[in-house]
């Protein structure tokens, strides 16, 4: 299965190349932070321009913060959220400036896309964000991708570019999702206490277990960790796209997508879905919906809308077609859908039949709780 997958890298046409920061940093000052590496960088381009050749590739970079630590001098990254938007307001134009003139010189043009969680979340904005990807891919230039630092906030932060490149998979209907680190790939254990750990070529999927060897991130430079990286390559597995994590070298993706065995592949998981499906398993859920085993297999195996019947407790605050999670009782999340009534008024009817709808509420939206149209299975 490994050489297989391997070799169908060959056959991507657009992929998603998300470089972080910890690619991109440099040695730094002895008393300051990390900085730049601008000879691995345009090696990087070097490796970017290789593989635009015959593809249309889309790169989610980090190192806006980094560069503006940087450039406003700052003695550490900053902790401060005013701190990190400033820092990031300086950084990212430079950023673009410096791949800019590193792709032109290539042969490429590239384009700045800056997002937030909220242009996802909203269905509008996700699509015009779409469809102005699509248009940048048709002429060939390479968007470059960010989040937009300087206007996120906690509630439309994606909390780490590993999770913003997951999220432009379904985005720009990607076939493959690269993650560039400074790691070899996921070991079996943690290879700066053990320099005889073995790295893991495959994985079929990721579960708690294999999330469980990420260890806890440990970057001064950037913000998440191996463990961000899993859950970015699970996202991405679940929609049907399968995902590589590996280190950030000059030639790494030439040998990537020549199907060499570098870095760790994950398996995507059975067919791709729909759009508007890939779409909802994007959006922060909002609350949660604990059910019965009776429902978990009805949505699972039987592809049956959420009835009240079966959900047995609801966490959190969410509104009328707001995304919430679904998970069994003991909290394992398995789906993912969009609510037909508020977390009151599914208190209101929690475990009642639907007939029961109308007598407990004084209305009746629908029968359920969540529609099958507006539901997602997670695996």
């Amino acid at each position: 299965m490994t050489n297989s997958l391997r070799s169908s890298f060959a056959r991507c046409r657009r992929p998603v190349i998300k470089i972080g920061s910890a690619v991109l940093a440099g040695a730094g000052g002895k008393a300051g932070p990390p900085t730049l590496d601008r000879q691995k960088f345009a090696g990087l381009c070097d490796d970017l321009a290789a593989v635009a050749r015959g593809r249309t590739p889309v790169v989610v970079s980090s190192g806006a913060v980094a560069l503006g630590v940087e450039r406003l001098q700052f003695r550490q990254r900053p902790q401060e959220m005013a701190l990190k938007q400033a820092a990031a307001a300086a950084g990212q134009s430079r950023l673009m400036r410096l791949y800019d003139d590193e792709l032109e010189r290539r042969g490429l043009q590239c384009a700045q896309v800056l997002l937030t969680h909220g242009d996802i979340a909203d269905r509008g904005r996700y699509l015009n964000a779409r469809r102005a990807l699509g248009e940048l891919l048709a002429r060939n230039v390479v968007p470059v991708i960010n989040e937009n630092d300087t206007v996120s906030v906690e509630e439309i932060k994606f909390g780490d570019n590993d999770a913003l490149a997951a999220m432009v998979v379904d985005l720009v209907e990607a076939d493959l999702l690269v993650i560039l680190t400074d790691a070899a790939g996921l070991c079996e254990k943690d290879p700066r206490k053990d320099p005889s750990a073995q790295r893991i070529s495959h994985l079929e999927r990721i579960t708690p277990e294999v999330e469980a060897l990420a260890g806890d991130p440990r970057s001064s430079v950037g913000s998440g960790g191996m463990i961000t990286k899993l859950r970015a390559a699970r996202r991405a597995s679940e929609a049907g796209v399968p995902c590589a994590i590996v280190p950030g070298e000059p030639g790494i993706l030439q040998k990537l997508l020549q199907g060499d065995d570098v870095g760790t592949v994950v398996s995507a998981q059975g067919e791709r879905r729909g759009l508007r499906k890939r779409w909802m398993l994007d959006l922060k859920a909002r609350g949660e919906l604990r059910v019965d085993d009776g429902a978990r297999l009805a949505l699972i195996e039987r592809k049956k809308s959420l009835l009240p019947s079966g959900v047995r407790e609801v966490l959190g605050s969410f509104a009328s077609g707001d995304p919430v999670q679904i998970s069994t009782l003991d909290g394992t999340p398995f789906a993912r859908g969009l609510a037909v009534y508020s977390a009151d008024e599914v208190r209101r009817i929690v475990g009642r039949r639907s007939a029961e709808i109308e007598a407990a509420l004084g209305y009746r939206l629908l029968d359920c709780v969540v529609h099958r149209d507006d539901l997602v299975v997670m695996q």
